[in-house]
């Protein structure tokens, strides 16, 4: 997925490329899928979406988003676009500070009524700050933990470095009309609206799925604690260990796996993965891998891979070269993950 920044952004701005390994050009990642099809991500994967259909990043604020929703499939359809549901994980290596505002806005109180929010909403034009998050509720950050965030649920993330599968899209409406100590543009709140529906607090409200907004077991059914693979488990945690991270989703799910100093595994996956390596160095089959600690624009690391569904299937060696250092990488899987079993 290319990114959206404004005026200056690249044409692949958010988008891995592909490194030629004889030294040719960079090969845009979707236009790689796009060539070996089935072949890379699977035919269960390919024959469905055409692509493949999620991705991963790092949203690293100083301070919190603006509160704000991304569609479901249906309703993103009326601008052609697909919906985006996403989940977080706090990976611990990746923070030794969390922010000026670590605390993130998830959904409405239970009690909060459909009213209620439309007159935060109509706040919006008078400018200032609506307060929308006055009917929220605040969560604080506990590092090696994460949630679930389905389309239609509104959230504020919090200001912590911050892993996130989703599905590949930027299709939004922000609700919150004052963040990072500025007025939000009210055009962001009728961005993705039709233009038949601009000035329709009813169309916004119509964005929420208003249930899951409203869940009094919101913890119950979004928070992630993780927990071990059943290889892990099977395995005994001694060479490495292996948790599902991310595990609720149908549309997307993670894993963030460890090996221990100077062990070398063969895991194996069902499904073609993404990875990064978040902390220490290694081999990954046949390849270099470490984590990234200073890159200067534009330039290459070795901390980024994607492995076929071939070869998650064979089973991958890996080999931590550190006496002293996990090496720890994180796993996105696509949509309906067959070891998971979670089909939609």
């Amino acid at each position: 997925m290319r990114a959206d920044n404004g005026p200056k952004t690249g044409p692949y701005e958010g988008l891995s490329l592909v490194v030629d390994p004889d030294g040719g050009a960079l090969i845009p990642f979707d236009e790689f899928v796009g060539y070996h099809k089935a072949e890379l991500i699977g035919s269960r994967i390919w024959d469905r979406h055409n692509k493949w259909p999620m991705y991963s990043k790092f949203f690293d604020n100083a301070q919190a988003l603006p509160f704000h929703v991304h569609h479901t499939d249906e309703k993103a359809a009326l601008v052609d676009k697909p919906g985006k549901p996403e989940a977080y994980y706090y990976s611990p290596h990746m923070n030794n500070h969390l922010g000026l505002q670590p605390i993130s806005f998830l959904g409405f109180q239970a009690e909060v009524t459909k009213e209620q929010v439309k007159e935060r909403l109509a706040r919006f034009a008078d400018g200032g700050d609506n307060r929308i998050t006055d009917l929220a509720l605040g969560y604080r950050t506990q590092l090696g933990t994460g949630w679930d965030i389905p389309a239609g649920v509104l959230h504020a993330p919090a200001s912590v470095c911050t892993y996130e599968p989703q599905a590949a899209c930027d299709v939004f409406c922000m609700c919150e009309s004052w963040s990072n100590n500025r007025e939000v543009d009210e055009a962001l709140l009728w961005k993705d609206v039709p233009a038949s529906h601009h000035g329709d607090l009813d169309f916004i409200v119509g964005l929420l799925e208003w249930d899951l907004n409203v869940d009094p077991y919101f913890v119950s059914n979004r928070f992630m604690t993780p927990y071990a693979t059943e290889q892990s488990a099977a395995d005994g945690g001694t060479a490495y260990s292996e948790r599902w991270i991310v595990f609720r989703s149908t549309a997307f799910s993670a894993k963030e796996l460890t090996v221990r100093p100077g062990q070398t595994v063969t895991i194996t996956d069902t499904d073609a993965y993404g990875l990064i390596v978040v902390q220490g160095q290694g081999t990954l089959g046949d390849h270099e891998v470490a984590a990234a600690t200073l890159l200067r624009f534009g330039q290459l690391s070795q901390d980024e891979f994607f492995v076929s569904e071939s070869a998650a299937r064979d089973g991958v060696r890996i080999t931590n070269r550190s006496q002293t250092d996990d090496l720890v990488i994180l796993k996105h899987f696509g949509p309906e993950n067959g070891e998971l079993g979670r089909h939609a």
